[in-house]
This record gives C-alpha cells, sequence and structure tokens, in this order.
C-alpha cells in the first residue's frame, strides 16, 4: 500500500499471493500457482479506480467503481465466482482489498506530523466508531467522546518476515523505505488424523527512522475434519493489536466451529458483527476459506 506521489493522492495496491508445495517426498518445494494484482483506489473514498492481474483475468474490471468496505466484497463475489470455487491465490488478494484499504491510512500516524495529522483529522467529518468491532465497544477506552477513534495505537516494532535459513519461506518481499503499510499473510496445512492449519497475518508500516512496526498481528491455529472439511478447533492469539479492548475477540472464536472451511467467508461476517467480532480477526478466520484448495493439492500429491 503506498502513495507514489504523495500523501493524499490515489492509494496504489500491489498483490503477490502463491501456494506453495513441499513434496512429501522431500524434494524441492513448488510453487503450484502464483498471481499478481494492481490497483488503483480513491484514498479519501476507497474506491477502486483501475485494477488488474496478471495473469490476467478480464473479469476482474467488474471491480471498477466498487468502494473497499462497501460494495467491493459483493460484486467480488459475483464477478469472480469461479476464482473463489477454486480457491485462487487472485482471490484472497482480491479479498483483501476492502481491509487493505481500511488500513492503509495508519501510515500518515507514522510519517505526518501529529499537529497537522490532527489538524486534519478535526477538519474532517467525525466518523463515529461506536460499536463497530470488540476494539470500539461503547465505554471503550479506544473511543473519543464523540465516538471516533484515538490516534494512540499501540505498536510493535518487527523484524523483516523472510528468514535466511527458509529462502522460500516467503515469496521476494521488496524492502520499501518510503511511507507505505504491508498487509503479509500466511497460511499453512497438513493433512494427518485431522487437517492441521498454523496461520498468521501482519498489517504493518514503514516508519521514517528505517524497519517496520506492526499494529495488527494474529496468529491462528485450527484443525478440522479430513472427510467433511469442517472446522473442529481453532484458536487465536493476538500478538498486536492497536487497543487494550481489542484482544477480547479472540474469546468468541468458538462460535465457528462445526463450520465448513469453505463456508467460512460468509459465516464469519454472520456471527462476528459488531462488537462480536474484531475486522482484522474477522479476515484471518475468513481467510481460511483457501483451506480446502490448498487439502486438494495436498492429496494430489499424495497419489502422484
Amino acid at each position: 500500500m503506498q502513495w507514489p506521489t504523495g500523501p493524499g493522492t490515489q492509494l496504489r495496491l500491489l498483490g503477490r499471493a502463491r501456494d506453495l508445495l513441499t513434496p512429501h517426498s522431500g524434494s524441492d518445494p513448488m510453487v503450484l500457482r502464483e498471481d499478481t494484482m494492481r490497483a488503483g483506489v480513491d484514498s479519501t473514498t476507497r474506491t477502486i479506480e483501475e485494477i488488474e492481474a496478471h495473469p490476467p483475468r478480464p473479469h476482474v474490471r467488474k471491480l471498477i467503481g466498487s468502494r473497499g468496505g462497501g460494495s467491493s466484497r459483493a460484486v467480488l463475489a459475483e464477478a469472480m465466482a469461479d476464482e473463489a470455487a477454486t480457491g485462487t491465490p487472485l482471490y484472497l488478494l482480491l479479498d483483501d482489498i476492502a481491509g487493505a484499504s481500511l488500513i492503509a491510512g495508519f501510515a500518515y500516524s507514522r510519517w505526518i506530523d501529529r499537529d497537522l495529522l490532527l489538524q486534519a483529522i478535526s477538519a474532517a467529518p467525525v466518523r463515529n466508531m461506536t460499536g463497530i468491532c470488540t476494539g470500539f465497544q461503547p465505554g471503550s477506552g479506544a473511543l473519543m467522546p464523540d465516538g471516533s477513534s484515538k490516534w494512540n495505537h499501540q505498536v510493535r516494532p518487527v523484524v523483516p518476515l523472510p528468514r535466511a535459513d527458509d529462502p522460500m519461506g516467503w515469496h521476494a518481499l521488496e524492502e520499501i523505505t518510503a511511507m507505505s503499510m504491508r498487509r503479509a499473510r500466511r497460511i499453512d496445512v497438513h493433512i494427518g488424523e485431522v487437517i492441521a492449519i498454523d496461520s498468521m497475518f501482519q498489517d504493518s508500516s514503514t516508519v521514517p527512522t528505517g524497519g517496520r512496526v506492526a499494529v495488527h498481528e494474529y496468529r491462528l491455529t485450527a484443525t478440522a475434519d479430513p472427510r467433511t472439511g469442517e472446522l473442529l478447533t481453532i484458536d487465536a492469539d493476538p500478538r498486536v493489536l492497536p487497543y487494550d479492548e481489542c484482544p477480547l475477540a479472540s474469546r468468541n472464536v468458538g462460535k465457528i466451529l462445526g463450520t465448513p472451511l469453505s463456508e467460512l467467508r460468509t459465516v464469519v461476517l454472520e456471527k462476528f458483527s459488531g462488537t462480536e467480532g474484531c475486522t482484522h480477526l474477522n479476515d484471518a478466520m475468513r481467510a481460511l476459506a483457501e483451506v480446502p484448495a490448498m487439502v486438494r493439492a495436498l492429496r494430489a500429491d499424495d497419489q502422484a
């Protein structure tokens, strides 16, 4: 998430995702599928102004004019139904436009003079955040008297995700020193007596002094029935979140036990609306809808 022509101008999104198989034979990991997405989003309205995918998908242009966090996911579900059904990396990237365009503005708090930023915020229409998530429940310390959110986010410095001892662990991540945000997501799956899932995601910003700070980070571990695909266990570990009340959302994840993994994109939104959920934890749980595609790839490897 970057603003190449300066703060307040068009937000540019670059998304990359892949499915990486580590064969049971012990041979080198193999990239099964890889997709890239580029989009231009209006910084104020979060409206998608331009978008392209590689390899090309003509239907992706149907998202132009939809708004991240508003109509984009409904348009996406209709326009890219085939991508959703087969669990392509591209669909996960496109679904993340809503979340990415929402959190991108956090970078301003690291790069723009605080007094200037507060002046700009005070001049903008007040957005009442009360009740939209667990962190902003009524009476939360994250809220200003008018219902707007405080800008005292708790953050934590984080080290680079790629590791020298695991060069295939992440695809290439460009080192960016300008004002930017990044959402990094990992979902690891293996099959034994159950489908075992280990997942994490991290939202981080560059900072003027160098390096990155995280504002959101979760780890999810879960198991699912290998025959039915139904969720058997799930645990959410909130690593970094902006307000003291935010981690409370992790106590509610058991509500989706018994849900087929393939239905999580819709079921999570139904069960964790308002103060029952955390926007970012919801995104992490919804992304587990991609697990069935990974399971199919593992089973194909077993039969090879």
